[in-house]
């Protein structure tokens, strides 16, 4: 199965139409299926004295401004959004992105963006006239689980389902909302735990540092990867910190690709590749000493050894015993 792959340009814009799309151009050439980014009015996002989070804070480097503050520069208007889509169509990329709030939601559902499916952040798991809305459109859902319990995700599922969601279109991503995530705190075993509670496919969406976490996950299963990137990690910014640069998300990419061959289909048995290397690999029983015909085959005259295009030693107690149809010089292959 061919994993998903989001890349997160989140607000990593800095709010620049021009930042925005160098953004779509390093996702194209990364080879990742979608560029994501954030869909927001701050004015209906967060009251004017929501502080900001710690690593928002810690990033920035001046923690007395609000959250409104800082979402305010990061808006892009209608227009840029529709520029974006045609520059992602363009660079044969798939466009995508969050939105934070109702209207949102619809500009997102309008045409001529008309998302195909909803990413939704874990910041909105438990905000039911999100999900409803979310839900009445009918369209597949990929939903962030960071911060949740069980019992959370699963009244989420409740209400995506009850308004319209296909419970066939739901799609779980584990995630840890911290950025960047502690490694010893991703506990990417939970991904299957979901995967087991609700029958649902299940992804991971990162904010470690680096590329090797995401790549676990999709040994262990995940059929979706989102990971923040950014131009640059030393730009201002809530989220660079915790993005990959350019560079270092080709080599994701090219990582999950290569670990999805090689997971292949399950069955074990000989690949065209070994195949080749059986009668090299592999012994035959041969004579260890020089052997009479009608004399009996027995431990002391007999040896494995390579090649194996002669009896297999698997059948050493069948052979064993037997008279010898014929003479054998040592090393040649035995007869029956």
């Amino acid at each position: 199965m061919r994993t998903l792959i989001i890349a997160e340009a989140g607000v990593n814009h800095n709010g620049s139409p021009e930042l925005a799309r160098q953004l779509v151009d390093a996702a194209a050439a990364a080879g990742v299926d979608y560029v994501k980014f954030q869909t927001f009015q701050a004015d209906k996002l967060v009251t004017r004295t929501a502080r900001q989070a710690a690593y928002q804070s810690r990033n920035l480097g001046h923690g007395e401004e609000s959250q409104y503050t800082m979402l305010k520069r990061l808006e892009l208007s209608a227009d840029d959004h529709h520029a974006l889509v045609s520059h992602c169509q363009a660079r044969g990329v798939g466009f995508l992105s969050t939105p934070f709030d109702l209207s949102s939601i619809d500009f997102l559902a309008s045409p001529p963006i008309r998302l195909s499916f909803w990413k939704v952040p874990s910041g909105e798991v438990t905000n039911f006239p999100y999900l409803r809305a979310i839900g009445r459109t009918g369209k597949p859902v990929v939903l962030s689980t960071g911060m949740a319990t069980l019992d959370e995700i699963e009244a989420a599922i409740d209400v995506l389902t009850r308004f319209g969601t296909p419970r066939n279109g739901i799609t779980l991503l584990h995630c840890t909302t911290e950025y960047p995530a502690p490694k010893d705190q991703v506990n990417l075993r939970a991904m299957q735990t979901m995967h087991e509670r609700f029958g649902l496919p299940v992804g991971y969406s990162d904010h470690t540092e680096g590329i090797e976490i995401p790549v676990a996950a999709v040994t262990m299963g995940a059929t979706v990867i989102e990971k923040h990137f950014t131009l640059d990690r030393s730009l201002p910014g809530p989220d660079h910190k915790a993005s990959l640069e350019p560079d270092e998300l080709k080599a994701m990419v090219r990582q999950i690709r290569a670990v999805e061959s090689a997971l292949g289909n399950g069955i074990k048995e000989p690949t065209p590749a070994e195949r080749p290397n059986i009668p090299i690999a592999r012994k035959s029983i041969v004579a260890a000493t020089a052997i009479k015909r009608g004399e009996l085959f027995t431990e002391e005259n007999l040896t494995a050894k390579r090649p194996g295009t002669g009896l297999c030693p698997m059948r050493w107690e069948s052979v064993v015993g037997q008279p010898a149809p014929r003479n054998f010089e040592p090393d040649e292959p035995i007869e029956l």
